[in-house]
């Protein structure tokens, strides 16, 4: 019998740098922004792939309550480093109206690297999301649980959706920032693994080939991480508001919990074909919540809010052992109420109606991000 994993949990997210006059993106902060997002944050505040980005990360804690206090700390240290040079970060997926033509990446080797091997595909990766990580030390018990989490991914995806402009365009999707990234290599839902030594020679032979330097170049949605005990999903959006990125590491977290006390039992989640999460994932990342999922069990498309509810009472008994029911609980206003790609849309339809122009009106879009972001 395996160990009960230990399902600490970890927060990355990544947000884009505004500034405050124009909306547009800080194309290239300055050094000293940098410099006192250092001073304030210390390393758990990095620049990433384009210069306009942030990323930050939270230490290893027990419960969600707890990565919550750390994030809004990250959150409220961010927020205050670019006020000092008038700038002001978001977290939204992508930006409303900049143009990734007119972006610049930040000068490091592997930066340098991932775009001469990848070439416009990586060119125009402005794009945010968040992972989460959770800890589950027993590697073939993570390659388990990750086969079995794919079914749920699209679930998440649609609570977390936070794109649905591009370039000024409203691209009708909740989540556009996916059709962005499923144009790298190694990318969208993960072969289903009978172990942890088949994941190690997957990745070995493409080593070896020559093809990746190491684990850190395979993309899935959701991964064994290659720096740390846990596995990590990638599929979300970063949520623009902090309770509602609590709520997505609150159900990854409770899943993981979930699925493991399935196992201790002799059962497991059905390992569904592939297509079949794919096209969840499709009409997931389409809708967000304002549209309907498959119910595979069933074989028919079920409203979002009616599949979230079947998931928090599936999680519950879990989420209340790991001290985050009232984060999991929350899926439902979300649901029930839209996600940031919902209030982008109605910020646009708001600011038109008051008889703002096409600029105007994306301006405001993102001022109600900027809002969001520091409403912590």
């Amino acid at each position: 019998m395996i160990d009960r994993p230990s399902l600490t949990i970890g927060i990355e997210e990544e947000y884009l740098i505004v500034d405050r006059e124009s909306r547009d993106l800080v194309r290239e902060p300055c050094p000293a922004f940098h410099e006192r997002l250092e001073a304030l944050l210390g390393q758990r505040a990095t620049r990433e792939y384009l210069q306009c980005q942030v990323e930050v990360g939270t230490g290893i804690h027990r419960s969600v309550p707890a990565a919550r206090g750390e994030l809004a700390e990250l959150r409220a240290g961010v927020a205050a480093a670019a006020a000092e040079f008038g700038y002001a970060p978001i977290a939204a997926s992508t930006h409303p109206f900049a143009r990734w033509r007119e972006q610049t990446h930040t000068r490091k080797p592997r930066y340098d690297e991932l775009r001469a091997d990848l070439g416009l595909a990586v060119r125009r990766l402005l794009i945010c999301g968040c992972h989460v990580h959770v800890g589950i030390e027993d590697e073939d018990l993570r390659i388990d649980l990750m086969n079995q989490a794919a079914y749920f991914l699209p679930h998440l995806l649609a609570l977390s959706s936070s794109s649905p402009y591009w370039e000024g365009e409203d691209t009708q999707l909740a989540s556009y920032r996916l059709t962005v990234f499923d144009a790298l290599p190694r990318t969208g839902l993960p072969d289903p693994l009978a172990s942890f030594g088949e994941y190690r020679r997957l990745v070995d032979q493409l080593v070896g080939a020559g093809c990746i330097e190491d684990a850190t170049k395979i993309w899935w949605d959701i991964r064994p991480s290659a720096k740390f005990p846990t596995l990590e999903q990638r599929v979300t959006d970063v949520c623009s508001r902090l309770e509602d990125a609590a709520t997505i590491a609150a159900l990854f977290q409770s899943l993981m919990g979930f699925l493991f006390r399935l196992r201790s039992r002799n059962q497991r989640w059905r390992i569904y074909p592939a297509t079949l999460i794919r096209e969840n994932r499709w009409r997931a990342q389409r809708y967000g919540v304002g549209g309907k999922l498959v119910d595979h069990g069933r074989a028919v498309l079920a409203p979002l809010p009616d599949l979230i509810e079947e998931l928090i009472d599936l999680l519950s008994e879990e989420a209340e052992v790991l001290g985050c029911h009232a984060e999991l609980t929350h899926a439902r206003r979300i649901a029930a109420g839209g996600t940031s790609a919902d209030r982008q849309r109605a910020a646009h339809a708001e600011a038109v109606a008051a008889g703002a122009g096409p600029e105007a009106a994306l301006r405001a879009v993102v001022d109600r991000l900027i809002e969001e972001f520091t409403a912590i």
